[in-house]
């Protein structure tokens, strides 16, 4: 992500009854060791065989809920939104404007990261406590659509975030329901893993983008401080 100035970049008692439905909500809704075994699987699966052809949509969709957060935050600091690109060698950029400013500057850099970690908690709760997982997976395609309407502008990402909305709806609608949560429990985990790598990647010039990265943004906003 490139940014600044025009740069890329009610309470209510209900007695006894209360208490007795969080105990059956909780007893429902939990990691149970199914979920807590798919989501060690996911994890484990993701680093074993990261560089393998079957997650690469997986990491382009992660890299679209990284840009996902620097629109986000550009949006929510008065800016505006041009375009997200996504390229396929898992590259991303979101073409932002808005007002100059360190904290501006700051909030919109670092959204990248925070928006691929709170993506994976956010997956990660609704997989835990839905329990057929067809809403959530509505709800991504849904992001994927509101994106690709909004924001995407070339061939390439139309097609990919395209195809996630329509793969995620048909999941959806047709998938059954362990399936539908193993899904979102294996984004959780790969979200979060590649969170990881992408701030690896950022911080010790790992990655191969010659673009700058989200670190090198973020070095460039923050002054520095000098001891006396």
């Amino acid at each position: 992500m490139q940014g600044s100035g025009d740069e890329e970049i009610g309470h209510r008692e209900t007695s006894g009854l209360f208490p007795r439905y969080m105990t059956q909500m909780d007893a429902r809704h939990h990691l149970d060791g199914r979920l807590l075994f798919m989501l060690a699987a996911a994890a484990i699966a993701g680093v074993l065989f990261w560089n393998t052809w079957p997650l690469y949509p997986l990491k382009l969709l992660v890299v679209l809920m990284h840009e996902s957060g620097h629109a986000a935050a550009t949006l929510m600091v008065g800016g505006s939104v041009d375009a997200i690109r996504i390229s396929p060698d898992q590259g991303g950029v979101t073409l932002a404007r808005f007002p100059p400013s360190i904290l501006r500057e700051i909030a919109v850099s670092s959204a990248g990261y925070v928006g691929s970690a709170v993506s994976a908690c956010v997956l990660l709760y609704v997989a835990a406590r839905a329990r057929e997982g067809r809403w959530p997976l509505i709800a991504l395609a849904g992001w994927c659509a509101l994106v690709a309407v909004l924001y995407v502008r070339d061939a390439f990402t139309l097609a990919f975030v395209g195809g996630c909305a329509l793969a995620l709806g048909l999941l959806a609608r047709y998938g059954a329901a362990w399936l539908r949560r193993a899904v979102l429990v294996f984004l959780a985990a790969f979200s979060s893993c590649y969170a990881l790598y992408d701030i690896r990647d950022d911080l010790l010039h790992v990655s191969s983008w010659s673009g700058g990265t989200d670190a090198d943004a973020l070095a460039r906003a923050t002054p520095p401080l000098t001891a006396r």
